[in-house]
């Protein structure tokens, strides 16, 4: 078996350009289909993540899959091979019926895989969103076996079921700074208990997947990529004291602020995010860059990220991180509570790229910081860079000068090596001018100002556009900022945004 897997590909809906197999950039779930079965037949994916959480979803995966590329799962078999892994809704104790779906979902794929003569389960992984306490796999975990025991019941599935069961995972995905900080009160207790269960193969081990978009909106860039460092440090620590091996899924976006996992910069966040044995391979890493040098950062990843161990953090260090996220989330989430108005107008005219479902209202759930409601991380970042004010810089000179002043400096840039190099990508989509123009407007918007004088100062660096085409985006975000303030022309506003992202190659 394959395991574990390194390269994953999502349905996060982040490119900016029509993939290479389509006619135009949006995706329906119709052809997540044919999604699926290229990305493995193309290129060097290892796994694809089946989002029941987010969007909308097509249940006839498995007759689908076996039906139109029997002869790729043939020669490599879904769940020993090549893996599809479903991250199922978030445990809401009453409103489950889309968890349950995904549950019959995993048992009838298993039923139809048997019938065509297929040896082993092809799904046997779910991720479980927005975990933050033991209890919620737990729970999962419990649900699942008693809609298993339910299904031999009544189909007389047996020792079928029992070989799911034994191979079954739910996997957390911690999604905050606070419980990434402090990951081990989530994820010991809940490895205790699938010792307990006698459910962990020590050929397989137990991942944990760790969120890094969500972080770095509701907290601001530096405590996301700081959080994560110690996230992979205690991992590292319990796979150690447990005795089995632990292995860290990361979901990294393009950008700086989501990541900056794009197949031009694969050893910089190798490097950061040294100890992650499972990167999220999203759609503009996939879609908005070449094919080959898509390829060729594939094959970097897979070669190079299983020899990279978790840098250690001793108690202090966790301490000094955790006061200096403090630091920087204080004055990121009181900027942006003030300049949602703008950041959410913006984002009403980003195309969508797949079929998800609503943000807010039926069937949906929102995001948001203190009593503003905001879009989903890529919206959110899509129309902070079609402002020409990349996240990256919100707060971040704040916290710097802060931290600079209570002797953390040294921490802050040890544990994060390349928030330099960061800074200098996000700065290259700067648009000084139009910041300017915001904070005649609003004086909320003087302190990102403050933010991109602190970082030059104390990073000794200028932020700006550095070849033609930075300049033409920046001429382009000028043009967004006028539309937004004057008459809406939603045709023209949209083209000038997704003119913007295929730029710098990312939506959001």
């Amino acid at each position: 078996m394959v395991w574990p897997p390194t390269t994953m590909a999502t349905q996060h809906p982040d490119n900016a350009i029509v993939p290479w197999w389509r006619t135009d950039a949006f995706i329906p779930s119709q052809d997540e289909i044919e999604e699926l079965v290229l990305l493995f037949s193309e290129l060097s994916i290892d796994e694809y993540m089946w989002d029941w959480e987010g969007k909308f979803v097509d249940e006839g995966v498995a007759e689908k899959l076996y039906s139109r590329a029997a002869e790729l799962f043939t020669k490599h078999p879904l769940g020993t091979d090549l893996h599809l892994t479903y991250r199922i809704p978030a445990f809401e104790g009453a409103s489950m019926h889309r968890m349950a779906r995904a549950f019959m979902n995993v048992l009838s794929f298993w039923d139809i895989a048997r019938e065509i003569g297929v040896k082993d389960p092809p799904v046997t992984e779910m991720f479980l969103p927005l975990t933050t306490s033991s209890d919620q796999p737990m729970k999962v975990r419990a649900a699942f076996k008693e809609v298993a025991q339910y299904h031999r019941n009544v189909f007389h599935s047996g020792a079928a079921d029992d070989l799911l069961m034994a191979k079954f995972r739910v996997t957390p995905l911690i999604e905050d700074v606070p419980n990434l900080l402090t990951i081990e009160n989530i994820v010991e207790p809940y490895f205790d208990s699938l010792i307990a269960e006698k459910a962990i193969d020590p050929s397989v081990g137990q991942r944990v997947f760790l969120a890094r978009s969500d972080p770095a909106m509701n907290a601001g860039l530096v405590p996301a990529v700081l959080a994560i460092k110690v996230a992979l440090s205690t991992l590292a620590d319990l796979s150690e004291k447990k005795g089995f091996p632990v292995y860290p899924v990361i979901g990294t976006g393009s950008l700086p602020f989501r990541g900056s996992a794009n197949p031009r910069y694969v050893d910089t966040f190798l490097q950061q995010y040294a100890g992650v044995r499972t990167y999220s391979i999203q759609s503009a890493f996939r879609y908005d860059f070449s094919k080959d040098v898509v390829e060729q950062a594939l094959k970097t990843i897979k070669e190079k990220a299983p020899t990279l161990q978790a840098q250690h953090l001793t108690a202090d260090d966790k301490a000094k991180i955790t006061q200096i996220s403090d630091i920087f989330s204080a004055p990121y989430r009181k900027t942006v509570e003030a300049i949602a108005p703008l950041i959410n107008k913006a984002a009403s005219f980003i195309p969508p790229r797949r079929e998800r479902r609503q943000h807010i209202g039926l069937f949906g759930y929102s995001r948001g910081i203190g009593s503003v409601r905001l879009p989903r991380a890529i919206g959110f970042t899509a129309a902070l860079y079609s402002l020409g004010v990349p996240p990256e810089f919100l707060a971040t000179g704040r916290g710097l000068l802060e931290a600079k002043n209570k002797g953390l400096l040294e921490t802050l840039l040890r544990f994060y090596p390349t928030l330099t190099s960061d800074m200098r990508q996000a700065g290259k989509y700067l648009n000084r001018e139009n910041l300017e123009i915001l904070t005649k407007k609003d004086s909320n918007w003087a302190d990102v100002l403050t933010d991109i004088h602190q970082i030059q100062e104390i990073l000794g660096m200028e932020l700006g556009p550095q070849n033609p085409r930075h300049a033409i985006h920046r001429n382009l975000t000028s043009t967004i900022l006028h539309r937004l303030d004057g008459e809406e022309d939603v045709m023209r506003t949209t083209r000038d945004i997704v003119e913007a992202a295929v730029i710098r190659r990312s939506l959001g």
